[in-house]
């Protein structure tokens, strides 16, 4: 079962076929998209969905997504939606052979390194990562042999490669408890360093932190929050991957599923979400009272697994996600480590 703070949408069945009547499945889902989705948009995709619903049923496989992920994957064809940690650990308790991954590349190297004996699937293999992409092993190499005995943390958001070098990993979500957990004064975190300021601030720690930055938060001011609250006096959330301005004026900083939690308990009327445009679709599928203001900011990256592609590697198996497995039983370790605080 998901936990509270995971956002999971319900499934629908399969999608309409031309020349019949729509189940009261389909009904439902479209329903449920009318809120973020444009009817048009909905009536060309239901074939697709329904053929991938199928396949999934003759595969024996799961799709798991990130709240990233546009309505109609997660609403329509997603068996979990939620952060990346949170599809991993769904793969990894689920009894399907075969995970498609409905998110970027670390997202499905993660679900790899906890369900080893499973198929993982990812739809596109150039879904990379801005901050995946800003760090290597050797980057982490250099940085002990500069911080000699400085305990080495890595945000989820990095290839296994770089996970395999490092003591323990963490998420938004745990960023700070995971740095308390280790007992030291100084540490080092990567690649984000807006997420390394923000967990110093948190801490008072000396957190010693790469230069990554996610290229669709770092999008955001605080002079978009200024204006944004002056003229509507919306609620503003903000990722701790937005930059220090951003997270200082914000009413909230927290992680995707945390701000899932905040909107579910406090429903304030009008919200600016500062995060990856998707996800005020995905919760305003729950919370349709909710007004979502968009300064919008896409990834072009998440934007890239479509319906078209998960049918694809769901038709003929392709993409399948392969670690070496000294690697892997390297970067295992520091997932582990952080899953058992």
């Amino acid at each position: 079962m998901a936990t509270p703070s995971e956002l999971v949408i319900s499934r629908p069945g399969p999608a309409a076929r031309a020349g019949r009547t729509r189940d009261s499945a389909e009904e439902n889902l479209i329903s449920r998209l009318a809120h973020v989705v444009p009817s048009a948009e909905i009536a060309l995709s239901l074939p697709l969905i329904g053929s991938i619903v199928a396949l999934k049923r003759e595969r024996n496989a799961v799709v798991v997504a990130h709240n990233y992920q546009s309505p109609l994957i997660t609403a329509g064809i997603a068996d979990f939606v939620g952060d990346s940690l949170a599809m991993a650990r769904y793969a990894a308790r689920c009894d399907a052979p075969v995970i498609v991954v409905c998110g970027v590349e670390f997202m499905a190297e993660t679900a790899k390194l906890l369900c080893p004996d499973k198929t993982v699937l990812l739809p596109n293999l150039q879904a990379g990562c801005s901050l995946a992409a800003s760090i290597s092993p050797q980057d982490i190499r250099n940085l002990r042999e500069r911080h000699p005995g400085t305990p080495v943390v890595a945000y989820v958001n990095t290839s296994a490669a770089v996970k395999a070098e490092v003591d323990i990993c963490c998420t938004s979500a745990n960023a700070v408890s995971v740095a308390r957990s280790l007992r030291a004064h100084k540490i080092i975190m990567v690649p984000d360093q807006h997420l390394a300021g923000y967990v110093a601030a948190c801490t008072g720690l000396e957190i010693v932190s790469s230069q990554g930055q996610c290229e669709v938060h770092v999008k955001y001011s605080g002079v978009d929050i200024d204006d944004y609250r002056a003229t509507t006096g919306a609620v503003v959330l903000a990722h701790p991957e937005c930059t220090r301005d951003v997270q200082q004026r914000a009413d909230f900083v927290g992680s995707t599923s945390a701000m899932a939690d905040y909107l579910s308990e406090r429903r304030p009327r009008r919200v600016l979400l500062l995060t990856e445009c998707s996800m005020a679709d995905n919760v305003a599928m729950l919370h349709p009272e909710i007004e979502f203001l968009k300064p919008c900011n896409l990834c072009s990256y998440m934007k890239s697994i479509t319906l078209n592609n998960v049918e694809l590697v769901l038709q003929d198996g392709s993409n399948e996600i392969m670690i070496d497995p000294a690697t892997a039983a390297r970067a295992r370790r520091p997932i582990e480590r952080m899953l058992a605080l």
